[in-house]
């Protein structure tokens, strides 16, 4: 069995979580100790993980003004987790549809809105982390997933740019990293090995954490 590092007392948000991946992840860092909180479009989805011991807020991470209200309202947070996920595809370039494209643009803005909302707050944490959930479709893209690739790269993108902000703040202020934003790949989402690598978040020094790409299996 794998130590873990202790994270109780932690505070870890999951945006946009009323899913199965969320589900588990909230059991999983509800186990090990930590406070969590989920956000969710509507009151009802959420009512699993708030049977699972989560904090639930009616709030869509989509969107920044929600998640700017929704920071200073919890205050401290130690990690950001940004659920939003989908998938469409198929037919070739041809089959790449605008309507298909823009499904899938919630997950990329997600990653924006919850990233820009909570910076200050997983700055101010001895030890933040902001992570996103993409897929091995960026390092080997196909045309019936152009899409979803391009969805997904993009998203790698923003949060690898989190990563060089986290660097540089620290760096200006003369301080050691303590945040870290990183990118889990997964060719097909397993909860359980996302749940896993949610908690283990703490186990890795941020200077050793901070913008690494983690495949998922």
């Amino acid at each position: 069995m794998t130590d873990h590092q202790d994270i109780s007392g932690r505070t870890v948000l999951l945006a946009g979580a009323t899913s199965a991946a969320g589900l588990e992840v909230t059991r999983a860092l509800r186990a090990s100790g930590a406070q969590v909180i989920t956000t969710g479009r509507s009151a009802e989805r959420l009512r699993d993980l708030a049977d699972a011991g989560a904090q639930v807020e009616v709030a869509d991470a989509t969107s920044l003004a929600d998640m700017t209200d929704l920071a200073a309202r919890v205050g401290h947070v130690d990690a950001v987790v940004p659920l939003v996920g989908g998938w469409r595809g198929g037919g070739g370039l041809a089959g790449q549809s605008d309507e298909d494209f823009a499904a899938l643009l919630p997950a990329l803005e997600a990653v924006r809105a919850t990233s820009r909302a909570f910076d200050a707050a997983l700055e101010a944490s001895d030890a933040g982390r902001f992570a996103i959930v993409s897929s091995t479709a960026v390092a080997r893209p196909l045309a019936g997933g152009a899409n979803y690739a391009a969805v997904k790269a993009a998203s790698e993108a923003w949060t690898r740019a989190v990563a060089q902000g986290f660097a540089k703040a620290a760096r200006e202020a003369g301080e050691p990293l303590r945040a870290a934003s990183v990118v889990f790949r997964a060719k097909t989402l397993d909860p359980q090995s996302l749940a896993a690598r949610v908690v283990a978040l703490w186990d890795t020094d941020a200077a050793d954490l901070n913008d690494r790409v983690i495949d998922l299996g």
